[in-house]
């Protein structure tokens, strides 16, 4: 579903998205709620003695990324700057830790699997350092299908793949009206009843993000 888009995909380590980073046209962005999962497990379920170690860096740059967000008049470069100074340090702190503690753990323990993660992932990982556009995870997007996750399994079927797709794209408007602030509802009220006679080269106008502008 990917094919033909190119940008910066914030992502886990889902294979099916491989062949798209090796073209060049998507950049891996890697999501550090995922790399911290893999400790937070470990940590609760007292698997790992080290485990709370990485969860404190991890934690000191979600911090971090706490202050950026008060910040609501800074640009991207403002941001990039801000985690160069803040987060950069903090990052070097772990990729440290990830490796020293990789050569004490067994290299089939759980807590080596969880380490290699993050190593492997290690340029993806950091790539959100130098990129004020760039978030630290996809939490947001994880949190936005949450609904229709949890939908899924109540509704078991969409009657056929077509029909599914259509779901897919009303359930993608709906998100993206709620991101952009607007009320869902009003939002596909309005479109519904513009799109028979607006004009199919300027479609986009009535994308949530620029309704949004075009009503204001």
């Amino acid at each position: 579903f990917l094919k033909g888009w190119q940008g910066n995909l914030v992502c886990d380590d889902y294979s099916g998205y491989k062949a798209r980073f090796k073209s060049g046209q998507v950049i891996e962005v890697g999501c550090m709620a995922h790399a911290r999962r893999k400790f937070h497990e470990l940590h609760v379920t007292g698997k790992s003695q080290v485990a709370e170690q990485a969860l404190v860096l991890i934690q000191k740059l979600y911090a971090i990324e706490a202050e950026l967000r008060k910040k609501t008049d800074g640009t991207a470069e403002d941001r990039r700057e801000y985690r160069q100074q803040h987060s950069q340090p903090v990052m070097q702190q772990l990729y440290e830790w990830l490796n020293q503690h990789y050569l004490t753990v067994p290299s089939s323990s759980p807590t080596a699997k969880a380490i290699n993660y993050s190593l492997k992932r290690w340029p993806a990982l950091s790539r959100y350092l130098d990129d004020g556009n760039l978030p630290i995870d996809n939490n947001w997007a994880e949190n936005s299908m949450r609904p229709w996750a949890l939908g899924r399994k109540n509704w078991l079927f969409a009657g056929s793949l077509r029909s599914g797709q259509r779901a897919a794209n009303i359930m993608t408007l709906i998100q993206s009206a709620k991101l952009n602030g607007l009320d869902p509802y009003a939002y596909l009220s309005d479109v519904l009843k513009r799109l028979p006679t607006h004009k199919v080269t300027q479609i986009e106008e009535l994308l949530p993000h620029r309704w949004k502008s075009d009503q204001n």
